[in-house]
């Protein structure tokens, strides 16, 4: 079967300059982890990272089943789904949280390498304490985004790590005797009197970015009346946590498409008391809200696809987060000013007025026609 980046499609809804569906770090991934896949048992293959499929149905498609997957975007999960119904390899995976589950006896994993280092100790620690002792990792990526470091955290959890030559701008590295395993956990900072809690690979980590600081200085109160605002593209939580502190009487929507984003949105909001009026959801941007069922909404939208900066993601975000306002709801976005966004913001959503600017980021409120 073809699993290039013609016959792999992305998730549909994916527009603009965004990763190949796969690459040479797949296909390599692959080749490197042949013989062991061929002797691997039903069950035994673990796949970490696959952007959208390329590893787990290589790996089908030579046969294995019972593939257990975990991806960290929402749309990746998607991608795969689909692909596999074009290639009927639908029964072959099972999709999965970063959990025990998803490596549990593994004996061989398939890992596309994460740009965080954070990231990746949590998936090399968990591997470690629950896969089969001989289990062995094949951790690929492009050349231009590894690191010696990447090497050394594989080292804090494995005995052997080698590596492999570089072909066609990619590498793997292949890691044996796992040991010192554990269980990822949110690594915690307080900031002014907030508890940020963040798992590897969700952006800005514990810390708060200097957008999000600006969002927070100038968060206006709720419209009166309102049930329940929306902090979406959420990351790890920071403004619903924010805002459910400073309003008792209010319900915040919390959403993000990362499951990384999410479960440390969840440990933010029970780090600060507010579980019960925070409800976290794994989602595409919007998708699960009703037309018109917000009055406000907070966004500080992602303005990176892969490594390049991008402003495909936002104007999509502005298009649902209208759809989802009430007539004469707010949308309050920040944003890198260096990107523009404020026609699009009129356009998609309606009238929008400055509210703040700093040396980088600029901070409006768009009310919806």
């Amino acid at each position: 079967m073809d699993f290039s980046p013609a016959a792999l499609r992305r998730w549909p809804d994916l527009e603009g300059p965004d990763l190949p569906a796969s690459d040479a770090a797949d296909r390599l991934i692959l080749d490197e982890s042949a013989d062991a896949r061929s002797a691997a048992a039903d069950g035994a293959i673990a796949v970490i990272g696959d952007a959208y499929g390329a590893l787990a149905l290589g790996a089908a498609a030579d046969g294995a089943s019972g593939i257990r997957v975990h991806q960290d975007a929402l749309t990746g999960e998607r991608a795969l789904a689909a692909n596999a119904e074009r290639f009927g390899l639908q029964v072959a995976f099972t999709s999965l949280p970063l959990s025990p589950d998803v490596v549990r006896g593994a004996r061989v994993v398939l890992l596309r390498l994460p740009r965080s280092l954070d990231a990746l100790r949590d998936i090399a620690g968990l591997v470690a304490a629950h896969a089969d002792p001989d289990v062995v990792v094949y951790a690929g990526g492009r050349l231009k985004h590894m690191t010696v470091a990447m090497n050394d955290v594989l080292r804090e959890h494995f005995e052997r790590v080698d590596v492999t030559h570089a072909r066609q701008k990619s590498r793997a590295l292949i890691a044996r005797g796992p040991h010192d395993g554990r269980d990822p956990a949110p690594r915690r900072e307080r900031h002014d009197g907030l508890v940020v809690c963040a798992f590897g690979g969700v952006f800005a980590g514990a810390s708060i970015d200097i957008g999000t600081r600006l969002l927070l200085e100038h968060l206006p109160v709720p419209p009166k009346g309102t049930d329940a605002a929306i902090d979406l593209a959420c990351g790890t939580g920071v403004v619903a946590a924010t805002l459910a502190l400073r309003h008792p009487e209010l319900r915040v929507y919390a959403c993000d498409q990362s499951a990384a984003a999410v479960a440390s949105a969840r440990a933010t909001a029970e780090a600060n008391g507010v579980a019960d009026r925070v409800e976290v959801v794994r989602d595409d941007m919007l998708a699960t809200r009703a037309d018109a069922s917000a009055d406000f909404i907070a966004l500080n939208p992602p303005f990176h696809v892969g490594g390049a900066i991008s402003e495909s993601v936002a104007p999509r975000l502005f298009a649902d987060a209208a759809r989802v306002l009430r007539p004469g709801g707010e949308l309050w976005t920040v944003w890198n000013s260096a990107l523009h966004y404020r026609l699009a913001l009129e356009r998609l959503v309606g009238p929008t007025r400055q509210v703040a600017r700093n040396t980088k980021f600029t901070l409006t409120a768009s009310t919806r026609r």
